[in-house]
Formats: structure tokens, C-alpha cells, sequence
């Protein structure tokens, strides 16, 4: 059964440097995800770990000079379409990918991806996944095998095929995840793209020259040793979904599986970080 979520608005003052605190202090609440709006900061979380007592831990960033409100909203997974098309602004990463919504005008950059999300995350508006479309184009997977953990809507899948690679497959353990992964993937004409529902378990036995993981720090830790496995020498491993104070752990983890850390983005204290399998 698909899951409903509660919405946080947050009305911020003074903004700019107050949505980069609320932010990374929500993101340690266990918020999911995130809009940054003009008045503020709309915030989602599973209704099963909501709790009305994490309102009373918004108090330190009043403390921290904020002037913050808030509001409450229970979203309904077939409600989830109407939010994203009131809050979701097309977005441009380095004027060579947009991403935007179906009701969006077009955008006329290389690379423009259109995305509908449902119940799963992943529009680039999110740090993580902003920060993990930039890593793809930087190092874009042309001719690779490419495995996407934790594909959410698909977008860094969608952007992988549109640049090059030989086949895609994007995984998430949430079946809302894999239906609009197909759906995404559909919409942009990609054909390359295998969505597959479940998690680490899942995935294909096949050797990978890219893969790309946002989860979160458990997730990743758990799973850093099989993707080692599965990744041929020299191969590049995209991780992101956690924090600057979590790097020590997962380069410790990825050090121990014959995986080097190349470098990191950090954005609003959340972390992208790239490795590399060593040859032999």
C-alpha cells in the first residue's frame, strides 16, 4: 500500500540563510525531501515516522535567530500529483540539463528531462540528487553498463541514457518508485532504462562500469560491499544520501572493498562522493 506523507510548510525569515539551516536540521529529523519555496521551506516525511513531539524540536532553530512558522498537511498518495504541480519549479543544472514537469514549458538545453512524480522523489530539487544529475554530467557513462540504486522517479537513470549509456537498471524497493520510474522513463523515450522493484538482493549479476546509489548512510554502508563486487576495475561508484560528518564511515566501508575515494561535493552539509574500484 502506497504511503501518505505529512507535509511541514515553513515560513523562514531571513530566508537565504535560514533554508540552508532548516534544511540540513530537517534532513537530520528523517525528512525525505524537500521544496524550497519564496516564503520558506515545505518539507514531506512518512506519516509512520511523524510524531507531533518533532515539533518540538524545531525550537533550536528559533534559538539559531530564525523566525520560523509552520503548518501540517497529510498528503494521500493520489494527492501527491496536485502538491507537486503547485510547489514544483523546473530546475537547470549547469545549462546543460533541466528538469521539469509534463505542464512545464519546454526548455531548450542538451539534456531536458521531464518528470511526473508520484509517491517517489527525485525532481533535482533535493541537494542529493541535484548534486548527483552535476556528477553525471561531468563524468557522463557513455557506452557503460549503469546500475541506479534507490532510482526514485528515475531522473538520474533517464539523464544516464540520454548520455550514453548502453543500458540502465534502476532499482528501488518501493513499487509507487518502480511504476513512475517506468512512467518517467516512457516519457522521455528511453528505452534503455530497466526499471526493477526490490532492493539489494535485485541486483542483476552482471559487471557495471557506472553506479549510481542516493539512498541513505545505512542503506549505503550495507550495501558498499556488494556494489564493489558488482563494479568492474577502474569503474566509477556515485554515492550520495548522507552527510559530510558521515564521510569517514563510508570511505571506511568503500577502503575495506578495494574502493577509492576520488572526491566529494558537499551542498547544505549533504555529501556526493565519487570512487573508484582499483584495478586488481
Amino acid at each position: 500500500m502506497a504511503t501518505t506523507y505529512i507535509q511541514l510548510k515553513l515560513t523562514i525569515s531571513p530566508l537565504a540563510s535560514g533554508q540552508d539551516i532548516a534544511l540540513a536540521f530537517l534532513g537530520e529529523m528523517g525528512f525525505e525531501s524537500f521544496v524550497e519555496t519564496p516564503s520558506g521551506l515545505d518539507a514531506f516525511i512518512q506519516e509512520n515516522n511523524w510524531s507531533p513531539d518533532l515539533l518540538d524540536q524545531l525550537y533550536p532553530l528559533v534559538e539559531n535567530g530564525l523566525d520560523i512558522g509552520w503548518s501540517l498537511t497529510a498528503i494521500p498518495p493520489e494527492n501527491w500529483n496536485a502538491v507537486w504541480e503547485s510547489d514544483f519549479q523546473p530546475i537547470v543544472i549547469k545549462d546543460q540539463c533541466a528538469v521539469r514537469a509534463h505542464f512545464h514549458a519546454p526548455i531548450d538545453v542538451p539534456y531536458e528531462l521531464v518528470i511526473t512524480p508520484k509517491m517517489s522523489f527525485g525532481t533535482g530539487h533535493h541537494q542529493t540528487t541535484y548534486m548527483m544529475l552535476k556528477t553525471l554530467l561531468e563524468h557522463p557513462p557513455k557506452d557503460e553498463v549503469v546500475l541506479d540504486m534507490g532510482s526514485g522517479t528515475g531522473v538520474l537513470a533517464i539523464l544516464a541514457e540520454k548520455l550514453g549509456a548502453h543500458s540502465v537498471d534502476a532499482i528501488d524497493v518501493e513499487s509507487w518508485c518502480y511504476e513512475n520510474a517506468i512512467e518517467n522513463a516512457a516519457m522521455n523515450d528511453c528505452k534503455k532504462v530497466n526499471a526493477i522493484e526490490g532492493d539489494r538482493k535485485h541486483i542483476p549479476e552482471k559487471e557495471y562500469g557506472t553506479i549510481i546509489a542516493n539512498i541513505n548512510l545505512n542503506v549505503l554502508l550495507l550495501d558498499i560491499p556488494l556494489y564493489a563486487e558488482r563494479l568492474r576495475p577502474n569503474g566509477k561508484l556515485f554515492l550520495s544520501g548522507f552527510y559530510t560528518h558521515d564521510i569517514p564511515a563510508i570511505e571506511s566501508k568503500a577502503n575495506q572493498n578495494g574502493l577509492q575515494m576520488v572526491n566529494y561535493k558537499a551542498k547544505d552539509n549533504w555529501v556526493a562522493a565519487h570512487f573508484y574500484k582499483q584495478n586488481g
